[in-house]
């Protein structure tokens, strides 16, 4: 049995390039494994051996052969670095549990409005901040905050649930969504709902309810206007796609207009009570300063825009 030296210093650097080398059982692999060149490589190796003070590689034999030093450094060299693996892993585990998380669900149709710009400024000044984005209903939003799987919820329902805290952010007004060869594309002021009784009606989300789907349909039932059809689809893009392929006109929040698609234009409505809320919902009681933050970013880029919040 040889006896290694006690007293010399190993580097793990060293410990990896040897067991590398001794599983490839030959250099130039083991240095394209490593992604080094094979002379730093071969260095490595030969400091090791001068630290330990014996040879640990028969380079005489092809393919290479660990001697018996090499062969007892090698096992005991593997469980070092397993072990450092692990405790590595363990200290990352450890890090992620101590950062902050704080998921955001949201309706897309509130991503072409100002909630992007809040995300930024959140980011940018919670950089210590494991930030999440769920996209949600408004409806699953508030089982989402019940469990706790998210902190806070932009959504355009208002509920009436005694765990959930509603704060209208401000009501966004509506635009008809028209084919290109609609009558009404070629109007350059304001509609009137009145207007639209001619065509089909294209709604969304189909599911689940109630939905922004049931605000638009109460504008026309209020006002008894009654489309020739009604169209139920899941999302804003598929709506959009009808609309383009000429199978009916659907109402919009203002801010979609941003979302430019062949074959659609988008034209303000007269009545002002057609708008659609963007509501904040928080579990009831939270205050939390993160949530503080987020209200705050709110204020600060709606009193920029001249946005009145809660209107």
């Amino acid at each position: 049995m040889v006896t290694i030296p006690w007293g010399y210093r190993l580097e793990s650097r060293q410990l990896r390039y040897f067991v590398t080398v001794a599983r490839e059982r030959n250099f130039t692999r083991a240095a394209e494994k490593l992604h080094i060149a094979q002379p730093p490589l071969s260095r490595q190796i030969q400091q090791l051996e001068d630290e330990v003070g014996i040879a640990l590689l028969d380079r005489g034999s092809r393919p290479l052969a660990l001697t018996e030093a090499g062969r007892l450094l090698f096992e005991q060299a593997t469980q070092v670095l397993d072990r450092m693996d692990e405790m590595k892993a363990m200290m990352q585990r450890l890090r992620q549990a101590e950062r902050l998380r704080f998921s955001i669900g949201f309706v897309p149709s509130t991503l072409y409005g100002y909630l992007p710009e809040v995300i930024r400024r959140y980011r940018a000044a919670r950089t210590d901040v494991d930030l999440s984005l769920v996209e949600l209903t408004t409806t699953e939003q508030v089982a989402a905050l019940k469990e706790g799987r998210i902190d806070v919820g932009f959504g355009r329902i208002m509920f009436h649930d005694a765990a959930i805290e509603d704060t209208l952010l401000r009501n966004e007004r509506l635009s008809a969504a028209l084919p290109l060869s609609h009558p009404l594309a070629s109007r350059t002021g304001l509609i009137d709902l009145e207007e639209l009784a001619g065509s089909a009606l294209v709604v969304y989300p189909k599911a689940p309810r109630p939905s922004y789907a049931d605000q638009v349909l109460a504008l026309f039932r209020d006002r008894d206007i009654k489309p020739v059809a009604v169209h139920e689809v899941r999302e804003l893009q598929t709506a959009l796609g009808l609309v383009a392929a000429e199978s009916g006109v659907c109402l919009v929040p203002a801010s979609v207009e941003r979302l430019r698609r062949d074959n659609v234009v988008y034209r303000p409505l007269r009545e002002s009570e057609a708008v659609s809320p963007i509501v904040m919902k928080i579990r009831k009681g939270d205050r939390s300063p993160e949530l503080a933050l987020i209200l705050q970013l709110i204020k600060e880029i709606y009193r920029k825009k001249g946005i009145i919040l809660g209107t």
